[in-house]
């Protein structure tokens, strides 16, 4: 778990790739530091990705990357 909580990087691109799949503008992005910005925009690319290719729903649960 803490080193979950260390990992911002690996955090960011989650919530990203979750903002994407969902549909979501790449403007909700929370993150200022350019680092943790990067890894959310790299998220958000991949899930909109996974979107576009019908990686929703139950099709898109081997497919998401792990937390």
């Amino acid at each position: 778990m803490r080193r979950q909580k260390r990992d911002k990087s690996n955090r960011a691109f989650t919530r990203g790739y979750q903002t994407g799949v969902h549909g979501k503008s790449k403007d909700l992005c929370p993150y200022h530091d350019i680092e943790a910005r990067q890894s959310w925009l790299t998220g958000w690319r991949t899930g909109r990705e996974d979107q576009w290719d019908g990686y929703v729903g139950t099709a898109g649960v081997s497919h998401a990357p792990v937390a």
